[in-house]
């Protein structure tokens, strides 16, 4: 199944105060493991956020283990908060915050800020989830954590859009290689439920990491870049894997708001982030 190019679905309701539930949003996620906000942000404010995720990975590049490949022609860097311009405007975006409230719990925590960028060439990846099912996953159906995207171009077919098979967040998974990977006889089950996301500027949404899913071939002459914003509920460890941190100057200046969903350390002096959230089936990546 694929959705049209076209905004075929009706765009989220957007919360008019924090006591809001997004009960859509909610729905989609348990049911089909992803949920999306059509236009939550403007296009211009998306396109600062392409340059400062272009400039990034220019750096990371230029360093070992700035960046982690996920397949043929596809990269993941991890950047600190400060080198989003956004990033305040995009993690107290209403739709944001009610979403890991009402999923993740008051005392949700931001562990994760990068982006992942298919390349002209990039191939098919195979099915798979980010990580493997957690306990309170599997004992009490609790999604535990959430990753938010924001494509920073408007996506087409030929860029190699995601594809991702909804409601595979709950397939158990024991017998996933590295609790991540199914076995290729479960593939056409996932092909027969498949859907294309195709976002556009200003889009943003919302999954738990668990829904399996894949990259498909980048045969444009574009690249697909997609910011990710990781965030936990308290306890979920997601956090180990990430080494975000921010100045104190930064730290100073950031909303309470903010800073109560920040765990990340503060320190005088910002290091660049060595990629250890290295995912080894991607990198060959899966012909079919």
């Amino acid at each position: 199944m694929r959705e049209s190019p076209a905004r075929s679905a009706a765009p989220a309701t957007h919360p008019t105060a924090d006591g809001d539930v997004p009960v859509e949003a909610l729905g989609d996620l348990y049911r089909d493991g992803i949920t999306a906000c059509r236009g939550a942000f403007d296009p211009a404010w998306v396109d600062q956020v392409g340059r400062d995720v272009a400039v990034a990975f220019e750096e990371a590049r230029s360093r070992p283990d700035g960046a982690v490949g996920r397949g043929p022609q596809r990269w993941y860097v991890e950047i600190h908060p400060e080198q989003l311009t956004g990033f305040v405007e995009l993690v107290t975006h209403p739709w944001v915050v009610s979403v890991c409230r009402a999923v993740l719990g008051d005392e949700y925590e931001i562990v994760e800020l990068g982006f992942d960028t298919p390349f002209p060439g990039a191939a098919m990846q195979p099915w798979h989830r980010d990580f493997p099912m957690p306990v309170a996953t599997r004992r009490q159906r609790r999604l535990t954590s959430l990753a938010f995207n924001l494509t920073t171009v408007d996506t087409v077919e030929e860029m190699g859009p995601f594809e991702i098979a909804p409601g595979t967040q709950w397939d158990d998974g024991a017998d996933f290689d590295h609790g991540m990977f199914p076995p290729r006889e479960r593939y056409p089950r996932y092909q027969q439920r498949a859907v294309r996301k195709y976002p556009q500027r200003g889009d943003i949404s919302a999954r738990s990491a668990l829904t399996v899913h894949r990259g498909t071939p980048n045969v444009s002459s574009s690249a697909r870049p997609v910011l990710v914003l990781g965030v936990d509920a308290p306890g979920a460890g997601n956090a180990a894997h990430h080494d975000m941190a921010v100045t104190r100057a930064y730290w100073e200046r950031l909303p309470p708001a903010v800073r109560k969903h920040l765990p990340c350390p503060v320190v005088d002096r910002l290091e660049p982030i060595r990629q250890k959230h290295t995912i080894e089936g991607l990198v060959m990546g899966a012909a079919e």
